[in-house]
């Protein structure tokens, strides 16, 4: 164990929401449970009042790509729209974030509410609200190959369902997870939602779904080297996005730097022990948000 009392190799779990500035989310009471976290004490919540929107397209796809590889535009395809995965809608780049971990025997899992566990989710299932421009793993070709394809090996070894995820964090979890809840509990909301499409009460659907995954995921950050980034994909026109932090040697409170899907990227590399891809090498981490030295 270290001086925090946590012991084990380090995870990292990201959980990303949809479609609302942080004018909606902080000081919302349609958000009871992200507000209780971000004003009291345990566990200790940071949380960004600058977090910056890299794009003015307003789009899912392409802020799902900064989180993954840094940007949306690639020497052979710039993502401009929501569309499945394809050959011509995906990337061969290899410079990316779960590249890099294979590269370094680091595990990593994409766990998505609405698929089927041991196959590559590459198409819309619109019955089970799972939407591919959500998990951005997807559209890179050494993922789900040079064509796309639901039986890739790799992507299919790295995909389960969210209703696994549970069992396996009881056994132990390591490395990069990227938790995706489906378009009913993601504030996103779908045509055949109990919310409908949009509005208060999908906020409130997101901030609920969140009060009964969290505790579980918050508990097992006390015990292990262990971060949750909870972050929002697009800012609906204000410019900033909410985004909090939970876990080993945070410091809780408001963060004022100025913050992007890049700085988690990159604190997501220092953290896990790789080194940051030129697309983010130069912005700011979240340093501020830790105890001193706690990352590198």
């Amino acid at each position: 164990m270290d001086s925090s009392g946590t012991s084990g190799a380090r995870t990292v779990f990201v959980i990303p929401m949809e479609n609302n500035p942080s004018s909606k989310i902080y000081g919302n009471s349609a958000a009871p449970y992200i507000n209780g976290l971000i004003n009291g004490t345990s566990p200790a919540t940071a949380y960004a009042t600058n977090f910056q929107d890299e794009l003015t397209l307003k789009l899912s796809e392409p802020h799902y790509m900064f989180m993954e590889g840094g940007t949306n535009a690639y020497t052979d395809h710039t993502f401009s729209t929501d569309s499945d995965p394809s050959s011509s809608n995906s990337t061969s780049s290899t410079a990316h974030l779960v590249t890099q971990l294979t590269a370094a025997s680091i595990p990593w899992m994409s766990y998505q509410e609405g698929i089927t566990s041991g196959t590559c989710p590459i198409a819309t299932d619109s019955t089970n609200f799972y939407a591919p421009k959500h998990n951005p793993v997807v559209f890179y070709k050494d993922v789900v190959g040079s064509t796309p394809s639901s039986s890739a090996p790799v992507c299919s070894a790295h995909h389960k369902a969210y209703s696994d995820f549970a069992g396996d964090l009881a056994s132990g979890i390591t490395g990069y997870v990227f938790i995706t809840p489906n378009l009913c509990h993601d504030m996103h909301g779908s045509a055949g939602c109990p919310t409908g499409t949009s509005g208060t009460a999908n906020i409130t659907a997101g901030d609920t779904w969140l009060s009964t995954e969290l505790p579980r995921i918050i508990a097992y950050t006390q015990t292990h080297e262990a971060l949750i980034f909870v972050t929002w994909d697009e800012s609906e026109g204000s410019g900033l996005m909410a985004f909090l932090a939970i876990g080993s040697h945070i410091k809780g409170g408001a963060v004022s730097t100025t913050l992007t899907h890049g700085s988690m990227l990159k604190t997501t590399e220092e953290y896990l022990g790789v080194s940051p891809i030129s697309t983010v090498s130069a912005l700011s981490d979240f340093a501020v948000m830790f105890d001193t030295g706690a990352i590198h």
